[in-house]
């Protein structure tokens, strides 16, 4: 298999900057496949788990908490706004992933206050 240049870099530091075979990010549209000679692409990531095929044949897993991917067949580089590597075990990082971020609807419910005009209501 034709390797690639990947790079899964955060805000905090650059995580991977490799050859590999295959990526597999957590689109917001799905999941995605990169390889090789890809067609040109940019996706939103949403948070979840991106598995990368490293060129020598190991797999390393990675959280990601949001970001951008700009695919080129030449490589692909993840902006992510939060990553970490995982922790050897898929079922643990993915509970990782799942209890960080707590969808809208899944939020708890507060009681808002009313806003008073800038007069005093008495």
């Amino acid at each position: 298999m034709a390797d690639f240049n990947f790079e899964l870099v955060s805000p905090e530091r650059l995580l991977v900057s490799e050859k590999v075979t295959e990526v597999v990010i957590p689109a917001t549209e799905g999941e995605m496949t990169v390889m090789a000679n890809h067609a040109p692409t940019m996706t939103t990531v949403k948070p979840g788990v991106v598995t990368v095929k490293l060129a020598d044949g190991k797999t390393e897993r990675f959280a990601v908490f949001g970001g951008f991917a700009d695919i080129l067949p030449t490589g692909c580089t993840l902006l992510a706004e939060s990553a970490f590597m995982s922790m050897n075990s898929t079922a643990r990082l993915s509970k990782a992933v799942s209890t960080r971020f707590v969808p809208s609807w899944k939020a708890p419910v507060t009681k808002r206050r009313p806003v008073w005009s800038s007069s005093s209501p008495n």
